[in-house]
């Protein structure tokens, strides 16, 4: 039986869309929420944060149970499903609110998050060195209403068809193992 001490975990992945959709399939993730963190500004809205003048990455703020999916687990999705050799972009996202980023909760938080990025910088995961942030949450804003559940609310949308689609088709391929039950 699962507790209900959840925990939290702020990840930037390139569009907040896309980490989103990914996260919210995962099994002991209750909740995930677009966000802005990582910024000097206090309560940006999307038309700041697009701009890439206040420092904030876009971001999915994850809720999840411990007992069912650890930190370094979430990590190793994060990895596995953005390119973190890229500074300041994924795929057609340019500027630095789509910066790769791990926005630790804690100290704990920050050890694992180092570690895992040493284990897959030293990895053939990428060829590239990985050139992921790894600081602590701060200014964190949650996402206007229209940011949330996007890929959800929006399926046939053009960046949901070309971009999210295909990540989402390879993801649950590769972490089958760890996504919650349908239905």
């Amino acid at each position: 039986m699962s507790n209900t001490n959840f925990e939290q975990a702020t990840l930037g992945a390139g569009c907040f869309w896309c980490v989103e959709a990914v996260f919210e399939e995962l099994k002991g993730v209750k909740h995930v929420e677009a966000g802005y963190a990582g910024g000097e500004e206090q309560n940006p809205t999307y038309k700041q944060v697009a701009s890439g003048n206040t420092g904030h990455a876009e971001v999915a703020r994850i809720v999840y149970d411990p007992e069912v999916i650890s930190f370094d687990q979430l990590l190793t999705v994060f990895w596995h499903t953005h390119n973190p050799t890229t500074l300041n972009r994924q795929g057609p996202d340019v500027g630095p609110q789509y910066r790769s980023a791990i926005f630790y909760h804690n100290e704990e938080q920050k050890k694992i998050a180092e570690q895992s990025m040493e284990e897959v910088d030293r990895s053939d995961l990428w060829e590239d060195p990985i050139v992921t942030e790894i600081s602590p949450v701060k200014n964190y804003t949650t996402a206007e209403n229209y940011h949330q559940n996007y890929y959800e609310n929006n399926p046939n949308a053009g960046y949901c068809q070309v971009i999210i689609a295909p990540k989402l088709k390879k993801f649950r391929t590769e972490f089958s193992h760890m996504l919650k039950e349908n239905g």
